[in-house]
């Protein structure tokens, strides 16, 4: 079931419309504004249900969002090497917004920052929106769309597709944070939470956080989650990758993918304390597994204030840099190639 009501203005005086997906045990609120995840709601143990994902109670915070709660990124998420890259001869320069690097395509202009057309159906929200050529530097008139979808099997679904007129560069993925014990429940939740990453290697950063080139085993390294553990177990480590950025935002490569568009798996986390279980899935090589390392928000849902390691992100992608990098496939689309992938965070207790 799908109801909408009016969630507010831009500062420009457009309507932003929120819209519940409700199948009876699981609920998730979308917004048409960048097309936010805003709200996921899940029992826990108890049946107690509480939301999962960070986030705002107003539209002006969503407007600003610097951490990107629940967005929509695009058309390039993750960060591109000074912004720059050749496709079929030409080079073409994105916005230099993260240090000497481009992160997220573009802080105003990106897809988090769209008023998206909606289309409600009986499980599902679809959103659509157009991009015009040479936006944020990037090739291509350019349709993306994107289905959120509550499952009988209590997932959420989020289907991407996009098409371009010419070939050009696309790597869209959701931002959302998650926190198993509720958004409000903090960090001491978060290191606490175990983790499973059905990964056996990661791409290693620089200390700017662009890839390498290198797919390295996670074997004897922090970065071992083949086996599950709790978040905080390595995070403090003595490690170079881990100084780089904080804690935990890298690039896993996830084992099972085989670019036909089946679901391969991914991530699983478990709270003992709520007894939540999250299973993801998903038809694309790549997730980036964030530990909010740099989170910083005053006022968020309900008055909460979000500060360091208050939730995790496992953002499904192609490898972040990909297009700079010969040994990575590269999520080059137009013309008749069609981008089109699925993701799913599954939920139960145990």
């Amino acid at each position: 079931m799908v109801k909408s009501e009016l969630f507010g203005k831009t500062t420009d005086g457009r309507d932003i419309t929120a819209y519940t997906i409700d199948n009876g045990h699981i609920s998730c609120r979308v917004l048409d504004f960048g097309a936010v995840l805003m709200n996921l709601y899940t029992p826990d143990q108890h049946g107690t249900m509480s939301d999962l994902v960070l986030g705002f109670d107003d539209a002006e915070q969503y407007e600003t969002n610097k951490d990107f709660f629940g967005a929509l990124i695009g058309p390039v998420a993750n960060r591109t090497a000074n912004g720059r890259f050749v496709l079929n001869g030409h080079e073409y320069q994105l916005p230099v917004n993260d240090g000497p690097n481009n992160l997220h395509t573009d802080a105003d202009l990106g897809l988090h920052k769209k008023l998206w057309k909606a289309m409600p159906g009986g499980d599902f929200v679809t959103f659509t929106v157009e991009v015009p050529d040479g936006e944020c530097g990037l090739p291509g008139t350019r349709n993306f769309t994107v289905t959120y979808t509550i499952t009988e099997d209590n997932a959420l679904r989020i289907h991407y597709h996009a098409t371009s007129d010419v070939p050009t560069y696309i790597n869209p993925t959701n931002h959302a944070y998650f926190n198993l014990d509720g958004h409000a429940a903090g960090a001491e939740s978060v290191l606490n939470t175990e983790m499973q990453l059905f990964c056996s290697h990661y791409t290693p950063v620089d200390k700017e956080s662009i890839p390498t080139g290198e797919t390295a085993p996670v074997s004897g390294t922090p970065f071992d989650f083949r086996d599950a553990k709790k978040i905080g177990q390595d995070i403090e480590a003595d490690n170079e990758q881990l100084h780089f950025v904080g804690g935990y935002d890298h690039n896993f490569v996830v084992d099972e993918y085989t670019g036909d568009g089946e679901y391969a798996p991914v991530a699983v986390a478990y709270s003992a304390k709520s007894g939540r279980v999250m299973e993801v899935f998903s038809t694309l090589p790549g997730v980036q597994f964030y530990t909010g390392n740099y989170v910083d928000d005053k006022g968020g849902k309900q008055g909460t204030d979000y500060d360091k390691r208050a939730a995790f992100c496992l953002e499904t992608q192609y490898f972040p840099d990909a297009i700079n990098h010969d040994n990575f496939e590269k999520p080059i689309y137009g013309g008749n190639k069609i981008y089109d992938s699925l993701t799913k965070y599954r939920f139960s207790v145990r």
